[in-house]
């Protein structure tokens, strides 16, 4: 992207991008530990886990779609002024 673009700039620092993980990390290791140490029925652990992931998938799915409509917008914004 900097070869097409000099002024372009990473949108996020090393050190953010490794506390984003970080932080996703231990929140999942946390909640399957939680989990692990239940003292419920097996099946209920089950569906205690898969819910977890499913909720850890929709969050993810969540952000990229804002993000997407958010570069959308502001793309179809630029393009209306350079075209205006």
């Amino acid at each position: 992207m900097k070869e097409s673009n000099p002024g372009y700039r990473n949108r996020n620092t090393p050190a953010f991008s490794f506390l984003a993980w970080a932080g996703f990390i231990i929140a999942v290791l946390a909640q399957y530990i939680g989990i692990y140490n239940l003292q419920e029925p097996l099946y209920v652990k089950g569906y205690y886990s898969i819910a977890g992931a499913f909720l850890i998938v929709a969050c993810l799915v969540l952000q990229k779609t804002i993000r997407d409509n958010e570069e959308d917008r502001t793309h179809r914004n630029a393009a209306e002024e350079y075209e205006g």
